[in-house]
Order: structure tokens, then C-alpha cells, then sequence
């Protein structure tokens, strides 16, 4: 039986670390030595040499006990936060909802789903139920664009089924679809001359670049596909004709050929305006992460849905906009869904979660390996 106690106890020490972006060795420490003192050897992986963060990927092999016969199944969080988050001090209402002080984002995101992860295997322990082999990895670098799972080493996985605790929604909630993204860079390169002795002989950048991005479709292209300038930096003083401007955009789509097709049409806007114009373009483009996208009847679902339904709550699949750790296990051949943790407002200092959602998604991950015992 979960122990909300016990849970939520373990939620606070957990979001008390620091552990901002690119700083995560000291959650991970702390997340080694919890895993130790469950029995399970964590295992991290040279994913910080590349990506230059405080830690590792963590991997954890749980194996299977009861005889059972069930599918491998995966459970991965990440373990740092966005900023500020250095010392975090949070409380728990009247009301059931935990909050910072105000100063600070609470960390729920993805502090929570850490929390449900160590109250569900203490349960599994306690009650001993059989389960198949069970894996969880612990990523660094989410927060900085999936970057520690970008970065993992694959080898160490070994699952048929993933299941991400790190999704926005009511607990019930499957996020069965996230999109690909692009990172897009677009250099413009015109001819400086004095801005009020010869301008005709200049071209302007900046006049190029606002020409291109008018010619280019942004924003909601379709139900599965969006694109957007992030940033448009160049210039400088007003006397002479700017010469370079660099533009940084993205490009999101739930279906690959078609984020393919809206990155094809903004090159061929920009290296159309500049010719027109007589400047010099430069269009890099490169894929982050792949889109993934299932419905109901794959077994991956199903298997959620079960376990939410078990609970008494009513499952809900729903397409994200953004992308998580779950693109990245799902491009490396682990069928892998997100689920809601219940959080609200995350990324800013109103953070805040209801006590009893961290409760059900203790519940969800113990439910899930029961279900996948039942086959």
C-alpha cells in the first residue's frame, strides 16, 4: 500500500537538491545512494563527456522475480530542473497542494515522478509482487533539449515497453504522440555602405531577412506542424547599411515528412529572397529528436490504459506539442508513452502539485507492472 506520508516525505528532500540544468551531480549522488539503499545498482553512463553536464545518464536493472513471464518494461524521469531552482523550499497547504515560496519553481517537474518511482518499488518490495524485469533510467540534461538522453548510451537499454512520468494533465492522461523538431539557422550575408552617403550601393540584411521571413509560413501550419523565428540578431550603428543578420527558428511536426516539407519551404523563402536581392544565404537545419505516435490499439497503450483503468481513473490520450524524453527512447526502438504526473504550472514560481496526484502516480507505475504480470 502507497504511503502518502513516506511519498511525500521523500518528494520535499527530493526538490530541497539543487539541481538546475547542467548542475546534476549532486541529484544524482543522491538518487545513486537511494537506488543503493533499495537493493538496485545504478549504472551512469559517459553521457556527460559529451554533453559537458554535472552528470551522467543513470540506468538501473531491475530483475524479474515470481517467475513471471511478463514483458521488460521501462520507467524514465529526469533528474535536473529548469532555473530557479536553487534552494527550494517547499510546503504543503491545507488545501492538498504543494508549492514553493514564491521565489523559486517547486521542481514537481520532474521531481515528482522521481518520488512515485521510489514508492512504487518499495511497495513491489514490501508486498512481494512478482514482476518481470523492470528498468529505470534517470536522464540528465532534459531541460536543456533532451540532452543527456540525446547523449545516452544506448547499449545499457533493455526493455519492450517505456513508460515517461513526465507529462502536463490529470493523472489518467497518455500522451500517445509528440512531435520531431528542427533546429533551424539562417545567416544572411548583404554589403555594407554608409547609411546616408550611398546606401544604394549596400544591401541590407536586415531588409532580406524581414523580406524571407514574410515569405515563410510560421506559427500553426497544420493540426500536426508549427514553426517559428526564435530570434533575429544583427546590425549595428544606424549610419551604416547592415551586412549580416542570423536568424534562429524551429520546426515541429508530429509527422516527419511533413516538418521535412516546411523546412524545404523556409530554405527555399530565404535563398529565394536573398538572390532576389542579390545577397548571400547560408540555411542549416538538423532533426533533435525523432516524433512518435501510437493510438489505441498498440500494446504499449493498452497496457496503460489497463493500469489506469485498474485505479478507477479514466485513461485520456492526447498529442503534446513538445517534445520529451520519450521521443528519444521511441527513436531508439523502446515504445514509449508519457504520462501525466498532475503538475500545473511548471517553469515558473507558481509550480504547484496536489499531494494525491504524486499518490496516483505511485499507484500508476505499480499498477502497470501488475497489469503486465496478467499479460
Amino acid at each position: 500500500m502507497i504511503s502518502q506520508e513516506r511519498l511525500i516525505q521523500e518528494f520535499m528532500e527530493l526538490v530541497r537538491v539543487d539541481s538546475e540544468t547542467g548542475n546534476e551531480r549532486q541529484i544524482a549522488d543522491v538518487l545513486i545512494a537511494k537506488f543503493s539503499a533499495l537493493g538496485l545498482t545504478a549504472i551512469e553512463d559517459d553521457s556527460k563527456e559529451r554533453t559537458g553536464h554535472g552528470a551522467g545518464n543513470l540506468f538501473v536493472t531491475w530483475p524479474a522475480e515470481g517467475g513471471t513471464a511478463a514483458p521488460k518494461l521501462l520507467f524514465t524521469c529526469h533528474m535536473d530542473t529548469v532555473v530557479p531552482g536553487k534552494n527550494i523550499q517547499p510546503s504543503l497547504g491545507e488545501d492538498g497542494w504543494i508549492t514553493s515560496d514564491g521565489s523559486t519553481i517547486l521542481g514537481s517537474d520532474d521531481k515528482a515522478g522521481l518520488a512515485a518511482l521510489f514508492e512504487a518499488i518499495r511497495v513491489i518490495q514490501e508486498q512481494k509482487l512478482a514482476h518481470g524485469q523492470i528498468q529505470f533510467v534517470i536522464t540528465a540534461g532534459e531541460e536543456s533539449g533532451l540532452l543527456g538522453a540525446r547523449n545516452m548510451d544506448p547499449s545499457h537499454l533493455d526493455a519492450e515497453f517505456g513508460f515517461a512520468l513526465d507529462s502536463n494533465g490529470e493523472v489518467g492522461a497518455i500522451a500517445v504522440a509528440a512531435p520531431t523538431q528542427a533546429k533551424v539557422t539562417m545567416q544572411i550575408f548583404g554589403k555594407s555602405a554608409h547609411a546616408g552617403v550611398n546606401p544604394e550601393d549596400g544591401i541590407s540584411a536586415i531588409q532580406v531577412a524581414s523580406k524571407a521571413i514574410s515569405a515563410m509560413k510560421l506559427g500553426r501550419i497544420d493540426n500536426e506542424t508549427t514553426a517559428n523565428i526564435g530570434k533575429f540578431a544583427g546590425g549595428g550603428p544606424t549610419n551604416v547599411v547592415c551586412d549580416h543578420v542570423q536568424l534562429d527558428a524551429e520546426a515541429r511536426s508530429i509527422v516527419q515528412e511533413k516538418v521535412e516539407l516546411q523546412i524545404a519551404s523556409m530554405r527555399e523563402a530565404l535563398e529565394t529572397t536573398a538572390r532576389d536581392y542579390g545577397a548571400e544565404s547560408e540555411f542549416r537545419s538538423e532533426i533533435i529528436y525523432p516524433a512518435f505516435s501510437f493510438n489505441e490499439h498498440d500494446p504499449v497503450v493498452q497496457l496503460a490504459e489497463r493500469a489506469i483503468t485498474s485505479l478507477g481513473l479514466t485513461p485520456r490520450l492526447f498529442p503534446s506539442g513538445g517534445g520529451s524524453d520519450a521521443n528519444v527512447f521511441n527513436g531508439l526502438k523502446v515504445p514509449t508513452v508519457n504520462l501525466a504526473v498532475g503538475y500545473e504550472n511548471i517553469h515558473t514560481t507558481k509550480e504547484r502539485i496536489k499531494a494525491g496526484d504524486i499518490v496516483k502516480v505511485a499507484e500508476l507505475v505499480v499498477a502497470i507492472v501488475k497489469e503486465s504480470v496478467k499479460g
